[in-house]
């Protein structure tokens, strides 16, 4: 019993002396950096104003980040409202927008909304003269060369017989150029004279076309008594689509034999150059300038939409108020050219195995997926419709547009992103929000469905042979030529799907 009272004591003498024990190392260390003994120079209110600093950063920091969440807010707010003038403070084409609806923080895109246009175009004050050529001031056309030998009979091509190395040519600017452009001597495509005559006289334009018979006209609406006299409305038709529009719809003639449905004056075209509706119909779509040289503005809508509001009103709005000279819709779903020829594969809009060949030789030219360090808010446009002052660089660029085209896949989507990166920014356009697009139309569905047999070949073995009867015979060149470079070691980027109606 003593032994075990007697414990704390010795226990606490010991802890008196581990005490007394740690004075002397205490003091030695009255000046280390972890001593608990306050610097002679931390006097009062040196320290009250230390804290007090530290905690005014704290808090300039935390009001910063909620000032910046609140400029957010405010902004997503602004876009999705119905009031005007804070619709028209947002900036969806400004990159901040751009990634916040990459990250699905922003408003689900509208699918239609209100478009700022004129109030009356009676008013709207036409530009004098013509937009002055800064880059490319003399553009000439290859029209004619060698014809092309298939193996059995040698026949002309509309697209020409462009090199790799003309190609790569092409998209070194200078002043004055000569390019391959369609309508090459015998090539096809060829217009009634009468209409020839005819289209001399249009200056100011709306070109629609129907081909393969899988649409009817459809009238405009909304036309100015201005615009109807100002503009003329052409709808250019293959024979086929031709005798379906005839025995479809009213078609009267004028005096001098030539063919009227409403407001649309029908423009056939003879001998098809193309094996493809669609590649055909990419023609009088991107070679405007080509098939009308006398206009001087043109606005291209696909023959399934119906147009309601005054074209003098669009030319303003996308042309003459911000001086841009070209004008297109962004895509609904996608950004990439990528993601795009996936979409592409899946609905088989096209042979997939030419489509990743097409792909693949974007890649290995140094074609990145979009990402927010481009220039542009999108590599992937709505083609149906396009706005475009007919300028020398912009008819150069429909016509490398074209080439494309005319060598690879008949899905120009695909191509328009890369002619813009080939082009170095020196190509400049107006990419307007796609939910604007639906305003300013009415979409009609497809009489039928049209397609090719090229269309559903799942592998390239169905390709073999000169002879192949899936082959188009004069369009797509570029896939069947060897291409100048190795392609079996290029990996397309993986695609991540980010719209499920895409």
């Amino acid at each position: 019993m003593e032994s075990k009272l007697q414990r704390p004591q010795s226990v606490r003498l010991n802890r008196r002396g581990d005490r007394n024990n740690q004075r002397p190392f205490a003091k030695d260390d009255e000046s280390g950096l972890f001593s608990s003994m306050r610097l002679p120079q931390d006097n009062p209110i040196k320290i009250v104003w230390k804290q007090g600093f530290i905690r005014l950063v704290l808090v300039a920091g935390i009001l910063w980040m909620l000032l910046i969440l609140i400029v957010l807010l405010f902004h997503v707010w602004s876009c999705q409202s119905s009031i005007s003038f804070l619709s028209a403070m947002c900036n969806k084409e400004g990159k901040v927008f751009i990634a916040m609806d990459l990250l699905g923080l922003a408003p689900k895109p509208e699918h239609r909304c209100p478009i700022p246009v004129a109030d009356d175009p009676d008013k709207i004050v036409i530009p004098e003269g013509r937009t002055p050529d800064a880059i490319v001031k003399n553009l000439t056309y290859i029209e004619e060369e060698d014809l092309v030998n298939n193996g059995s009979q040698s026949f002309a091509v509309f697209g020409g017989n462009q090199s790799w190395l003309q190609r790569e040519e092409n998209f070194n600017l200078k002043p004055s150029m000569k390019v391959h452009c369609g309508f090459l001597k015998n090539g096809g495509a060829d217009m009634n004279p009468v209409d020839i005559e005819y289209v001399k006289r249009c200056r100011f334009l709306v070109a629609s076309g129907i081909f393969d018979g899988y649409d009817v006209p459809h009238q405009p609406s909304n036309i100015n008594i201005r615009s109807k006299k100002l503009f003329c409305f052409l709808m250019v038709v293959d024979e086929v689509s031709l005798k379906f529009i005839k025995e479809n719809v009213t078609v009267r003639k004028d005096k001098d034999k030539g063919m009227w449905v409403g407001l649309w004056r029908l423009i056939p075209l003879k001998h098809q150059p193309y094996d493809e509706p669609r590649r055909n119909g990419k023609v009088p779509k991107i070679l405007t300038h080509r098939l009308f040289p006398q206009a001087q503005y043109s606005i291209w809508i696909d023959g399934k939409m119906e147009l309601i509001v005054d074209p003098l009103l669009i030319l303003e709005r996308y042309l003459w108020r911000d001086k841009h000279t070209y004008a297109i819709a962004q895509h609904k779903h996608h950004r990439s050219i990528y993601e795009e020829a996936d979409a592409n594969k899946r609905r088989k809009r096209y042979a997939r195995p030419l489509i990743d060949l097409h792909m693949k030789i974007y890649y290995s030219e140094g074609m990145e997926p979009w990402s927010l360090k481009k220039n542009t808010i999108s590599d992937v446009p709505e083609g149906a419709i396009i706005i475009r002052e007919h300028t020398a660089l912009n008819n150069l660029f429909n016509c490398l547009w074209f080439n494309e085209v005319n060598l690879f896949t008949p899905r120009d989507q695909l191509s328009f992103g890369y002619v813009v990166y080939r082009l170095k920014g020196l190509f400049k356009f107006f990419m307007f929000r796609n939910c604007e697009y639906y305003s300013l139309f009415i979409l009609h569905p497809h009489t039928r469905e049209h397609s090719s047999k090229v269309e559903w070949v799942k592998s390239l073995s169905e390709f073999k042979g000169s002879g192949s009867s899936m082959k188009e015979s004069r369009g797509g060149f570029g896939l069947w030529t060897p291409y100048p470079k190795n392609l079996d070691s290029v990996t397309l980027p993986q695609v991540v799907r980010t719209s499920k109606a895409g």
